[in-house]
């Protein structure tokens, strides 16, 4: 596989999760922290979930007749990519003061 720059898209969730390390998130509070919509947060969860680099679970619901929904936690791997690859650009305060 080719290697490639991660996009700051990419980067930001990394970001999120790795504020939130050892906590699962939904793909909904990500969204909202890294100010994504779904149709390019969901492809990056997958692909990183794919690399090794995020956790992914089904979370029953807490409430009877609602859907399972995805959870995401990083994992090691994911932390180090993204300690190698931080962009200084992406504002890392503003994510933090978020969560």
């Amino acid at each position: 596989m080719r290697s490639r720059k991660p996009s700051p898209q990419t980067i930001a969730v990394l970001e999120v999760l790795s504020i939130n390390s050892g906590s699962w998130m939904y793909g909904l509070e990500i969204a909202k922290l890294t100010k994504l919509k779904s149709g390019s947060l969901y492809p990056i969860l997958i692909r990183c979930a794919e690399r090794g680099f995020l956790d992914a679970k089904w979370v029953e619901p807490l409430e009877s007749g609602r859907p399972p929904r995805h959870a995401y936690k990083i994992r090691p791997e994911g932390v180090r990519f993204l300690e190698r690859n931080r962009n200084s650009g992406l504002d890392r305060q503003r994510i933090e003061s978020a969560v």
